[in-house]
Formats: C-alpha cells, sequence, structure tokens
C-alpha cells in the first residue's frame, strides 16, 4: 500500500487532504482511482484512508481507520556525518532513513574535501529532504527524519556534553562498538558521529572525547565514510533499538 505524508493542516475532520507533488503522483504516476487504498501519515501517526475524490490540486481521502503499531523506534539516533563528495551523502541519507535514524546532521571537519556556499546549500538541503521523504515512504518510517543545516565540527558539539555519543575511529584498537554496546543499560537516544573520506584529526578526537564521546573501533577492516555511518547506525539500532524486533 502506497504511504504519503501530509502536514498537520491538511485535515478536515474524517478526511484528509493531499497537496503538491503528490497529487500529480497519484494520478498521472501510480494511476490511482477512487476508492482505491493508500496509507497517510500526519503527526506521527498512520492512517489507512480511501480515496474519496481526485482534483487537479489535490486528493481527498477518506480516513478508515488509525494504524495501531508505530512503525518507529524507540531509540532516537542522531547522525552527526562528515560531507562526503560526490552524491555520497544522499546514499548515507536514504539508507539511514531505512534504518530508523531520527535527523541528520552534516558537519564539516577539518578533512571534509566538499565545501558548500550558502547558495548550494539550499539546493542541497531541497534534494536531501526529497531523497529522505522517498526513503520514508518506501520504509513504512511513521515520522520523517529532519535534516538540519550544515554545520562546522565545533559548533555540531554545542550541548551535547550529556548525550550518548559514539565516534568510530580507525585509530581505536582496544575497544570495539560490540562491546561497548553491550554494556549499555536501556537509552532512547545517542548521537553517532562520522569522519570524512580522510578521517577525524586528533584534536577533533580529543574535543569529542572531551564532552565525553565513546571512541570504539568497527573491527579490523577500515570502512568508507558513506558505509561507517549505516554500519554504525544498522549495529546500534540491532542492539539498542528494534531492528530483528516484531
Amino acid at each position: 500500500m502506497h504511504r504519503f505524508f501530509i502536514k498537520s493542516a491538511q485535515n478536515q475532520s474524517e478526511q484528509l487532504i493531499i497537496t503538491g507533488q503528490d497529487v500529480k503522483h497519484i494520478k498521472n504516476v501510480l494511476r490511482m482511482k477512487l476508492d482505491d487504498k493508500i496509507e497517510i501519515v500526519k503527526d506521527g501517526n498512520s492512517y489507512v484512508c480511501s480515496i474519496h475524490s481526485i482534483e487537479n490540486d489535490k486528493v481527498i481521502v477518506k480516513i478508515l481507520f488509525k494504524n495501531d503499531k508505530s512503525n518507529e523506534s524507540p531509540l532516537k539516533i542522531h547522525l552527526y556525518q562528515s560531507l562526503p563528495k560526490s552524491t555520497k551523502m544522499e546514499t548515507i541519507l536514504q539508507k539511514c532513513t531505512e534504518l530508523g535514524v531520527f535527523s541528520f546532521h552534516p558537519i564539516i571537519t577539518e578533512r571534509s574535501i566538499v565545501k558548500i556556499d550558502e547558495k548550494k546549500e539550499i539546493k542541497k538541503l531541497e534534494r536531501w529532504e526529497s531523497i529522505v521523504l522517498e526513503a520514508a515512504k518506501q520504509s513504512k518510517r511513521d515520522l520523517l527524519p529532519e535534516i538540519h543545516p550544515i554545520q562546522r565540527f565545533k559548533e555540531a558539539l554545542n550541548g551535547l556534553e550529556n548525550k550518548l555519543i559514539i565516534v568510530p575511529y580507525e585509530l581505536e584498537n582496544n575497544f570495539g562498538i560490540k562491546d561497548f554496546l553491550q554494556s549499555i543499560n536501556i537509552i532512547d537516544e545517542v548521537c553517532v558521529f562520522i569522519g570524512p573520506e580522510g578521517g577525524f584529526e586528533e584534536e577533533e578526537i580529543d574535543d569529542l572525547v572531551e564532552i565525553g564521546a565513546q571512541i570504539v573501533s568497527l573491527g579490523p577492516r577500515i570502512l568508507r565514510t558513506e558505509t561507517a555511518g549505516f554500519i554504525t547506525c544498522g549495529v546500534v539500532q540491532y542492539e539498542l533499538g528494534d531492528i530483528g524486533v516484531i
């Protein structure tokens, strides 16, 4: 069943209103008809609906029932991803949305290759939001992960002193991520920092340690930045979240 996200204002009692690009998708791509069933997500809740009317600028659906089961993880993962080159960030956003990441924080570190000016940043964010939206629909998310504006590394550290922070680091040889995660009791929020293609500078690791971050190893093999993000989030989600939970 196809899933669509709408804003909270787009509702009329037992009916919901779809607007924007989704209208064209429903009409011209999916070629849906009256009484066809779809899922609508609003304010973190999902509903099974039937199409009541299809107009030029909107689709009106009737709520049949609310889904009782949430598809969201009890664990909020905040991914602080150093900007990678090319389209790697798009892959990271797509896969980590599927894995249930709660929010994305693109950061510029000392070894970040990509430099984005203000005009390009706006276009990048719009593109990234579109990718996250499509991934959220496909993976049946009940919430759209938030993509924060691009920040420099030190700015991103503000306010994280009391958070659980996990930092995979290729020079860490003593403490693996598995041992660390198995030492944690129940927790509902975690921040994951992933370095750029060239890795974190030692000073950046020192800054993270200073605010209480746990530096861990992902194993004997060096992973690319676009791999390290969703591997780390997947392992964290498995150990502390809802991967494998029915």
